[in-house]
């Protein structure tokens, strides 16, 4: 446990939050920067004497719930979280499984992609974030449910590929096989894990048999073509940004500039999810 580093750690983070950011009132006489002691204390249901005592290097070893309880009230993020555990020599608590909160930053990035259909992974293969553009080209997710959001779920286990039906997907079969697989290694515990490879296992004979394989390396697809119902054939390049942190991917699909391919995201982009084989 490195003390020193400890208290000058909780120190910063306590100058760097403000009342309104935990909502408390800000007073008229408040001389510090950020939260008083008592306050972080308050906020973390710990003593006011603990926490003055862990800000002067004099506290016993805090417990994993007290560092829990710090990394709340301070609104630490995961590195700063995982740093807290390290210099109280308490080792970070795993999550049980893949995290699927995205941050506003990858929102916004989303958005900004005009040209580019994006949707966001979790380490299950759930869509859990996507863009305009990403709808138009594959379906609306937000019409789905978690469960048929999980792009392993359909497509091992529906025949109904709607609107992004791929015409190469053998090589993102294999892929996203090796890598649940190694999602399970390292999310032992998540029940919704579980369940899924118990599924996909009962219901799909080629997944048992690429799961069966034990092959942990992952096909990255650098591209991919969709059968789209209205624009037809759609081929498109598929760039995976991986988010550590949150053990999380961005995955973009862009068309090369001046194809066939380009016209119909172009044309995607603007019709959005309009059946344009209907009257208006």
């Amino acid at each position: 446990m490195d003390k020193p580093e400890l208290a000058a750690f909780l120190r910063s983070r306590r100058e760097r939050v403000t009342p309104s950011d935990v909502g408390l009132p800000a007073g008229r006489r408040r001389r510090t920067p950020g939260l008083r002691r008592e306050e972080v204390a308050q906020l973390a249901y710990i003593s006011t004497e603990y926490y003055t005592r862990l800000e002067q290097a004099r506290a016993p070893h805090p417990s994993s719930e007290v560092l829990a309880g710090l990394a709340r009230a301070l609104r630490m993020t995961d590195a700063e979280r995982n740093y807290l555990h390290h210099l109280a020599g308490v080792p970070p608590v795993r999550p049980t499984g893949p995290p699927r909160e995205v941050r506003q930053s990858i929102l916004d990035l989303l958005d900004r992609l005009p040209n580019a259909a994006a949707i966001v992974l979790s380490a299950s293969y759930e869509v859990i974030a996507w863009n305009h553009l990403a709808t138009a080209l594959m379906e609306d997710f937000s019409v789905r449910s978690r469960r048929d959001r999980n792009l392993i779920r359909r497509a091992f286990l529906t025949e109904d590929q709607h609107v992004y039906s791929v015409v190469d997907g053998r090589r993102f079969a294999r892929s996203s096989v090796n890598q649940l697989r190694a999602t399970a290694a390292r999310y032992p515990d998540d029940p919704e894990i579980k369940e899924l490879i118990a599924d996909l296992l009962a219901g799909s004979t080629a997944f048992a048999e690429l799961w069966e394989a034990r092959d942990i390396a992952a096909e990255p697809t650098l591209c991919k073509s969709f059968q789209h119902p209205l624009v037809g054939l759609v081929t498109v390049t598929c760039d995976a940004l991986a988010i550590p942190d949150c053990d999380q991917q961005v995955i973009i699909y862009t068309a090369t500039p001046g194809s066939p391919s380009e016209e119909a995201l172009k044309l995607l982009s603007v019709v959005g999810t309009q059946r344009l084989d209907l009257p208006g």
